[in-house]
Formats: structure tokens, sequence, C-alpha cells
């Protein structure tokens, strides 16, 4: 129970959170407006300009109108903002947060005490009081996670954290199977959600994403490109190959080899290409038109998300989960993202992406996109920071202007932050809202979307 200082203390910081909001989010005002001069979440983030291939394919999978389609992007920008603020202010008592609705992205943030309830709603979301903070969800994933390393989990393929219900969620085709894995991670079975599930997701090794490429008998697809330095390559799926694999283009010329490879654990690799090949920052959309990438801002869970692959094309759908495990029968794969777009053999190592914002590479599923499915992704940022990579994106940063003084601080452009992170720059210190990778022009100071001053 917070004392009555500590819990004035409290209130006042979702209060000044309250006033940060941006009047976006539809059906609430904001305590305050933003300065005219601050770019919104939507516009900082180019959701308010988004692909009409993007549009096109909500269209058809979401049943929207174009307009429909296009409020629910700048929506979700403004609702991941506010979700990354709230979550800062609430510390330990947060419990995640989601959006809902077909147009206008509701978000709902969770919090353990009530007494936050009416600061959440001032800054223009719903609150729901829940019992667990995420931090405990996250744990209890964690152990599950460590006990599936001695424990065979084929039968319970799938777990991840579901802010919704305040569980973590198991799907299990044999619960039994489930529960001995419960037992096993010694986790508060109050935390726990057993769903009966006839999933058993598999690797989908045929596969393009955006354009296809070869490996010997294999084919697989792009997921997004990337440079090391002045070295060009793309990221992929790590099931497509090992370090070594040699690999061809949609065109059957020589292109690259793989350097690195993750699979299972994480489903994650990259390609260097030869000299004949060179990063562009796009994904192949409908009818083989581009779709540009301009970052990789992480999307919040109810966010749409599209996909592109060799086999099946463009699909959209929404983020169901992050933070889930999946047992292929090759192993147990953990922290990818749950979503209800199809996919089939042949769409592996796709690009996902939400808006302009890179979100993944296509890790692999269950159904096909004649019945419907649940699709796997391995988030981008993980695999932009664990080999050093930088995403390749429409946003041009220009020359610095020798006129203008190294502002000075930690900030790096280049580098993966996580949500929480705290960085200085120009002698400010701002915390991270949203998981991104930093660019130039998106310094703390111009992007309120992602950095909050402190």
């Amino acid at each position: 129970m917070l004392h009555r200082h500590a819990r004035a203390a409290c209130t006042a910081a979702l209060a000044a959170v309250g006033a940060l909001v941006l009047t976006g989010l539809p059906g609430v005002a904001a305590a305050e407006p933003a300065p005219p001069t601050a770019p919104s979440a939507a516009a900082s983030m180019g959701a308010d300009k988004p692909s009409p291939d993007v549009l096109a394919a909500m269209q058809r999978d979401l049943g929207l109108t174009a307009a429909q389609a296009q409020r629910r992007l700048v929506n979700e920008a403004e609702a991941g903002a506010v979700a990354g603020r709230l979550g800062g202010a609430l510390g330990a008592r947060y419990a995640g947060a989601w959006v809902s609705g077909a147009e206008s992205a509701t978000l709902t943030v969770a919090t353990t005490d009530r007494a936050d309830a009416a600061a959440i709603r001032e800054a223009g979301a719903t609150a729901q009081v829940v019992r667990h903070t995420l931090a405990d969800l996250d744990a209890a994933k964690t152990a599950l996670d460590r006990a599936a390393t001695s424990n065979s989990t084929l039968d319970m393929p799938v777990w991840y954290v579901d802010p919704r219900t305040n569980k973590v969620t198991v799907r299990a085709v044999k619960r039994e199977a489930a529960e001995t894995v419960i037992k096993a991670s010694g986790v508060d079975r109050t935390l726990i959600r057993v769903e009966a599930s006839a999933e058993r997701p598999r690797p989908l090794y045929d596969i393009r994403g955006g354009d296809a490429y070869h490996m010997g008998g294999g084919r697989c697809s792009v997921g997004f490109a990337i440079t090391k330095g002045t070295q060009h390559g793309f990221v992929t799926a790590g099931h497509c190959g090992r370090p070594g694999t040699a690999t061809t283009g949609y065109n059957q010329v020589a292109q690259g080899s793989f350097q690195a490879s993750t699979f299972p654990g994480r489903d994650m690799a990259w390609v260097a290409a030869n000299t004949n090949w060179r990063s562009t920052p796009y994904v192949k959309g409908q009818a083989g038109q581009n779709v540009q990438v301009t970052g990789s801002t992480q999307a919040v869970v109810g966010a749409s998300i599209c996909r592109s692959g060799s086999t099946t094309g463009w699909h959209c759908g929404t983020i169901q989960q992050h933070n889930t495990s999946v047992t292929y029968p090759e192993g147990t794969v953990s922290g990818v993202t749950r979503t209800t777009v199809c996919a089939e053999p042949g769409d592996s190592g796709g690009s996902y992406i939400s808006g302009s914002q890179a979100q993944g590479v296509t890790s692999g599923g269950s159904g096909n996109c004649t019945s419907g499915g649940t699709t796997f992704y391995q988030p981008v940022n993980p695999i932009l920071q664990t080999y050093g990579l930088t995403l390749t994106t429409s946003t041009d940063p220009g020359e610095p202007d020798p006129g203008e003084p190294d502002p000075g601080g930690t900030w790096a452009s280049g580098t993966v932050y996580a949500a929480g992170a705290e960085v200085t720059y120009g002698g400010a210190k701002y915390r991270c809202l949203q998981a991104h990778q930093a660019q130039t022009g998106w310094e703390p100071p111009n992007v309120p979307a992602l950095w909050q001053r402190l």
C-alpha cells in the first residue's frame, strides 16, 4: 500500500503524463494540447502518410475503408506514445497496454493500483486494474522458458505474456504436457492460464519475404535490408541457413552468404551480399510495388501489421502478443511475436511491417491463407542489436551541418534502445518510450513519440 505522500507524488507524475498526451486519441480529450510546434507521434514516425499498399491490404484483410485504415494507423502511433509514457510513470505497478477497435485503436493501460485509474483516464486511455504486474508475468514466462529447456514442449508449443488476461497463456495440445512444464517451472499457478489448442507450428522453409533468395535446394525470403559499416545485406530467419551457406537472389544471380544464424532459441540470421547487390529501404508490397521502411519502432499489442511473402503475397492482421515462446519440431524459439496474419510454406523469413515501421521476419505458424491461421515473427530490433546491424530506411540523414555544435550526450544513432532505457542529449536526460533503432533525425528532442524528457 502506498503512503499518502508517495501516492500523491505518483498521481502528480501521472497527471504530468496527461499533459503531454497529444489530441490524436479519439473520444478522449487530452489534459492539455501539445505545443503547436511539437510534432505528433504519428507525424514523427510517418504514420500519417502510409503507403497505398499498406492501406489497400488493410482494407482487404481488416475490413476497413482507406480513410478508416489511415485513421487507425495514426491512432495506433499516438496510442503507442501514450502507452510508453504511462508505462514509465506507473513504474513497478505497470501491467501492460493494448489497443482495440477496428478503427479507433482505443488504448487500455493496466495497473495493479486502483489509485492510478483516474490519471490513466486523464492521459487519454482506458484504465484496467489487475492483480499481476507486467514484471510478474515476464518473470513467470522466463521461468517457463527455463523449464522448457529440460522438458518436452512439443505438446504445449506456444506460451506468451498476455496483458489482456493478465496471465501467461499456455496453448497446449495435451494439457498434461503443459502441467508438467508448469510444475517444473515452480511458477505460481495463479499466473498461468492453459488454453486448449490444435496448433502444431512449424518453420515455413520455402520462403521469401519481399524478394526470394535461394540456398541450394531451398528458398527463403529477404526480411529487411541492412548495412554493417560499408557491407550491404539483409536479415532473415535463422532456420533458413547456417553460417557459410551461399545464397542466390530472386534472379538466380550469386548474391552472398550467411554470416551468422541462430535457431532454435531465437530465429534470426543475416546475409552479407556481394558488390552486385545494394540495400534499399523497401519491402515488396501488393503487385510488386515498393513499401517504404522508415524505422523499427515496435508496435503495441493489438496494432495492425502486414506481411510480405513469396507464396501468399501481401496479407494483414493484428499483433496478438509480444514475448511469445513457441516450440517447433526442431526446438523452442523465445521472444517472438504472435499475430493473426496468415502464412504458408514459402512465406518464411518475410517482412512484417506496421505502417512504415519494420517489425520482424516470419518465423513459422499454423493454418493457411484459405481458412486463416496464426503466424509468429522474430522481432527485428533484437536481430539488429545482436549482430550490430543498421536497418536501411528511406529517411535520408543528409550531411551534418558544420555550423551546428555537437550536442553531446550518450544518445547514438544506430543504437537499439529498449523501452525504459535512459540517455542524455544536449545536456538533458531522456527515457525511451518505445523500442526502436535510433537514426539521424530521430534525436530525442525531435521525436516525442519515442523519448520523454526527464
